[in-house]
């Protein structure tokens, strides 16, 4: 077995598609299809079972697919090692981000870091699942480093530094019923209909936490997954929601109020794997990151 073995592998197993793993690698597909049926031949075993729809991991697949990551980390840690000798700084860095992120300027973020070490390449993806599905990217390796929110204790595995701290507001459609209240708690909004991120993300968990404080249920009539579009909904009268002030920049049409009582304070931060040393390239991701935001 090569590491190309496991390189390939291990993209057709994160994007679970023979095509995009092969753009991801910049090959062509048959390439990708070869290298994989020549690793099952080597090992005697189907990793992979394909259908016209979707590829998925055989139980064979699932065993090896962390072995294989960990084949390529040791790899790429052997690297970092002979480019710092060198004087250099190469690789791969995997960055997991929201699908927006209002508080910090990602693509400037990246552009300072690229002109400072251009011989590293930049991978950038995120998950339908928000903070969650980027922290577990952090804990099977699939990733390097994630800018997520974390509210609350962080799960076994990662480590978090909290950058940047939002207060959610409430955000009605003018002429609700709230609209021109005095003082307006979280028991004024039992019964609303909310627009808002499906269950993992850092700003619903926050919302959920504090009705579940509060002893209450609500209502999620609509998912969004980009905060961008939550005020456009209720806008249209299709539910009341709460949003971070950048994210509701045209406020015709609505109101922007605090929520009395309640910890709506929306966390942002930098989160990397515990359970492995972070590569050269990552480390200086880092930095560059920390010290632009300060």
């Amino acid at each position: 077995m090569e590491l190309r073995h496991f390189e390939y592998f291990v993209a057709v197993a994160e994007e679970r598609s023979f095509t995009r793993a092969a753009a991801r690698l910049h090959v062509v597909q048959s390439g990708v299809s070869a290298v994989i049926k020549a690793l099952e031949r080597e090992l005697g075993a189907e990793l992979l079972e394909r259908t016209s729809k979707r590829v998925v991991l055989t139980d064979a697949g699932e065993a090896l697919l962390p072995r294989a990551r960990a084949a390529l980390d040791a790899a790429r840690v052997a690297r970092d090692a002979v480019d710092e000798v060198r004087g250099g700084v190469r690789g791969t860095v995997r960055i997991g981000t929201l699908t927006s992120v209002g508080m910090i300027d990602v693509p400037a973020l990246l552009g300072r870091f690229h002109r400072a070490y251009p011989e590293v390449r930049l991978q950038l993806a995120v998950s339908s699942r928000g903070s969650v599905g980027l922290l577990e990217g952090l804990v099977d390796g699939s990733i390097d480093l994630a800018i997520a929110s974390v509210p609350g204790r962080p799960p076994a595995g990662v480590h978090v530094r909290q950058t940047h701290h939002e207060q959610l507001h409430l955000v009605l459609p003018e002429g609700h019923r709230l609209a021109a209240a005095g003082e307006v708690t979280i028991a004024d909004l039992a019964g609303e209909a909310f627009v808002d991120f499906p269950e993992g993300y850092g700003n619903r968990f926050v919302v959920d936490r504090a009705f579940a404080a509060a002893g209450l249920q609500r209502h999620v009539a609509i998912q969004v997954m980009d905060i961008a579009s939550g005020a456009s909904f209720v806008r249209e009268g299709l539910g009341v929601s709460f949003l971070p002030r950048f994210a509701v920049p045209d406020r015709r049409g609505l109101v922007v109020r605090p929520l009395a009582g309640s910890d709506l304070d929306w966390p942002l931060g930098l989160a990397v794997s515990a359970l492995q040393a972070p590569s050269a390239a990552t480390r200086a991701l880092i930095e560059v990151i920390e010290k632009s935001l300060g």
